[in-house]
């Protein structure tokens, strides 16, 4: 019997290790289904807001000088040794990270247009949405939020420009139901990201934090073993 089991990645757009999450995971799910074809069991993958810092301004800071100061005491050296190990991490999975400059920024409008796509579209689309923001932020330095940045997440997930000037401009657009829906997960126990949830037939897997790829393979198997 054919068994459909929805993966639900909690992330925010700013966190890399949610990148580096997502990217593995992706190829884990590749892999998998590489390797299992006829698999009775098909995964879905769903995206869920989460803010690692809902009191940042929409402007933002530069994202160098705030990490420099806020994570490593204000040392050039001790942030620089982290761009260089998220860097090598970053290339280990195709991700240019650049940690020189860019604003780092409030991302709830983001995540509204993320919901969006999702709601309106299909997780499919959420997922291309997610990618762009990701590439356009952590490749690019662009804004995280910025309408620009926004309107470019929208029409990779295939929008035309219409409806994602639209769904951009118009800030009441998902904007409930959005801040619904991280209360939610706050309430579920997130309090880090990644946080992903793999729902099972019999129980559910939930993996917090950038895991590498074979760990998720062998959680997508265990979800496979207890469908039959």
């Amino acid at each position: 019997m054919s068994y459909d089991s929805t993966i639900t990645f909690t992330l925010d757009t700013i966190c890399p290790w949610t990148y580096l999450g997502y990217v593995r995971l992706r190829k884990a799910l590749s892999a998998h289904r590489a390797a299992h074809p006829s698999s009775p069991v098909s995964f879905t993958l769903r995206i869920a807001p989460y803010q690692l810092y809902p009191e940042f301004s929409r402007a933002g800071v530069d994202r160098h000088v705030w990490y420099r100061d806020e994570k490593y005491g204000g040392s050039e050296a001790r942030f620089d040794k982290y761009a260089a190990y998220m860097g090598a991490l970053g290339k280990d999975e195709g991700i240019e990270f650049d940690f020189s400059s860019g604003p780092f920024a409030n991302t709830f409008h983001a995540h509204r247009v993320l919901r969006y796509v999702q709601e309106h579209r299909s997780a499919d689309a959420a997922v291309a949405a997610l990618e762009s923001l990701y590439q356009q932020y952590f490749t690019a330095r662009a804004h995280p939020s910025s309408p620009e940045t926004l309107v470019k997440a929208c029409m990779a997930a295939g929008l035309d420009e219409d409806e994602a000037k639209r769904v951009v401009e118009d800030e009441s657009e998902e904007a409930m139901e959005t801040k619904m829906a991280i209360r939610e997960q706050a309430g579920n126990g997130v309090d880090s990201v990644p946080y992903i949830v793999f729902e099972g037939k019999r129980r559910d897997f939930t993996l917090i934090g950038a895991k590498e790829v074979g760990e998720y393979i062998k959680t997508l198997e265990q979800v496979v073993k207890e469908a039959s």
